[in-house]
């Protein structure tokens, strides 16, 4: 590697949305001497939440265990909107001075590690002028997230070419669209269907959500009373740690119950739902999944939003299949038709494991698919490299948080011992499993793209924030399955595994 002509940095990380603004964080505040730039595709920070744009976007989770540890959120809103949650980012992008070593524009095409080198050779390509560049790097973190960007998931419609109206993704909103008095037809039950009910419901002629089987819903505060109760009483930092233990043992418990007591927790989910629908509605038919609480994430609706738009008569559930899409609608397997001015598919996402990055290793492409996770943010025989995948049953960045202080004191033990290469390697044998077990569409989608984990021990990718704590905060750094090498000229083993 000619490195004389290659903008060199110890840490390079991919993606400005909330995992890399908190990785550059760390960074700076454990580990100032190491210098690190961030590479970001798109023309702004924020990732996600810059990316979607339609009516409604806000958060599934408090914003108090949402946002980062080291930044208070002062909102009085607990569950938020996607501008105030881009505006809290904002602000920590400039509290921390971190948008000067932002390249935005700037999307990661590859990535070959060098043994010789102990180094990262990294290819970028620059969205305006289409020219690429490299740049190297000792550590390679990835905080891209596992969503693709440039398109969501659509089945195929039968049919869909005969519809007149308009057909709307959630991920590519048209900024002028209107639908103010017109119907309004949201295929999906999911988070983004849930949100775009009831905020389209506001005003559009009438909105029905048509979803092939029930989702669990459950209406939650927008306001946590006793969070903005707090800083009066104890001032705003001690308030804003207190409310983000609470909130984070309320989820735990949450999801404890749902796992020990799934027929409780169904049972406890119906009453909240029958309590805020109208006298005689089949409950059942369109608000009782198959499946049990937590096996895909809840759906939270901050006030009751859409429970209230159906009450209201603004909005209403069907329940059945797609036989085709007709000129002016949707007709069902039951025969029934719905009529429509404009049909928004909000049918899910689509993964994509690190960006789609391609990666080697000594010359060896690396297939992301057989690579085991170790402790939730390295993979197995990939050196020098680091991720971040958030928790899917409570609030992505508490692992953000987790793995980040992690990530730093591991730079710390590499080189108060001389060690410039690291990667974990698996026991022989180890059985596997899918990364992700929830059985969402889009996690069993993707279940051949991402790395597996173990089944126990630092390769099973833990999503109970106080078990990561105790290993990832307060556990030990090294570990009997890390591999060191103290010397650029000895060459770490298998390394391609």
């Amino acid at each position: 590697m000619n490195s004389s002509s290659i903008e060199h940095v110890d840490v390079l990380i991919v993606g400005a949305g909330i995992s890399g603004i908190g990785a550059a964080h760390y960074l700076q505040t454990m580990q100032p001497a190491k210098s690190f730039a961030i590479v970001e595709a798109r023309d702004d920070i924020g990732g996600t939440w810059d990316l979607f744009r339609y009516p409604g976007i806000r958060s599934d989770s408090d914003l108090h265990t949402f946002s980062y540890e080291f930044k208070a959120w002062e909102d009085d809103k607990a569950i938020a909107s996607a501008e105030a949650i881009m505006s809290y980012l904002r602000e920590t992008v400039a509290q921390d001075g971190i948008r000067k070593v932002i390249r935005f524009g700037h999307k990661v095409i590859a990535a070959a590690w060098h043994t010789q080198d102990a180094r990262w050779l990294v290819v970028i390509e620059r969205n305006d002028t289409g020219e690429r560049l490299s740049m190297s790097c000792g550590w390679f973190f990835c905080a891209s997230g596992y969503y693709r960007y440039d398109e969501g998931f659509t089945p195929e419609f039968p049919g869909r070419e005969r519809f007149t109206g308009q057909v709307v993704h959630p991920q590519h909103w048209p900024e002028d669209l209107d639908y103010r008095g017109k119907r309004v037809v949201v295929i999906g039950s999911g988070a983004t269907a849930v949100t775009l009910v009831p905020a389209m419901a506001e005003t559009a002629g009438h909105v029905t959500m048509l979803q092939r089987s029930p989702t669990y819903i459950v209406p939650v505060p927008s306001e946590d009373r006793i969070a903005n109760a707090l800083p009066k009483l104890v001032g705003r930092d001690r308030a804003f740690a207190l409310t983000r233990r609470k909130n984070i043992l309320k989820q735990r418990v949450v999801w404890r119950l749902c796992q020990q007591y799934p027929g409780a927790a169904r049972r406890l989910i119906r009453h909240l739902n029958a309590k805020q629908l109208p006298a005689g509605y089949p409950v059942d038919e369109h608000f009782r999944p198959a499946y049990n609480p937590w096996d895909q994430r809840l759906c939270a609706v901050p006030d009751a939003d859409m429970f209230r738009a159906i009450r209201d008569g603004r909005a209403s559930v069907v329940t059945d299949r797609i036989d085709t899409f007709t000129e002016t609608g949707i007709r069902l397997q039951s025969g029934e038709e719905l009529e429509a001015d404009i049909i928004v598919t909000a049918t899910g996402l689509n993964l994509l494991a690190f960006g789609g990055i391609q990666f080697s290793v000594d010359g060896v492409a690396v297939k992301v698919s057989e690579k085991v996770a170790f402790k939730g943010f390295l993979l197995s025989d990939v050196p020098n490299f680091a991720y971040v995948f958030g928790y899917t049953n409570s609030s992505w960045t508490l692992k953000v948080g987790l793995v980040c202080e992690h990530f730093c004191r591991l730079l710390a033990h590499m080189d108060a011992h001389g060690h410039t290469i690291c990667y974990p390697q698996p026991p022989e044998s180890m059985p596997t499993r899918p990364l992700l077990e929830i059985t969402s569409g889009y996690a069993r989608r993707a279940a051949g793209q991402l790395p597996h984990q173990g089944t126990e021990g630092p390769w099973r990718t833990c999503m109970d924030y106080r078990t990561d704590r105790k290993m990832l905060r307060d556990g030990p750094v090294d570990d009997d399955h890390l591999r060191f090498t103290n010397s650029a000229d000895e060459p770490a083993p298998a390394l391609a595994g």
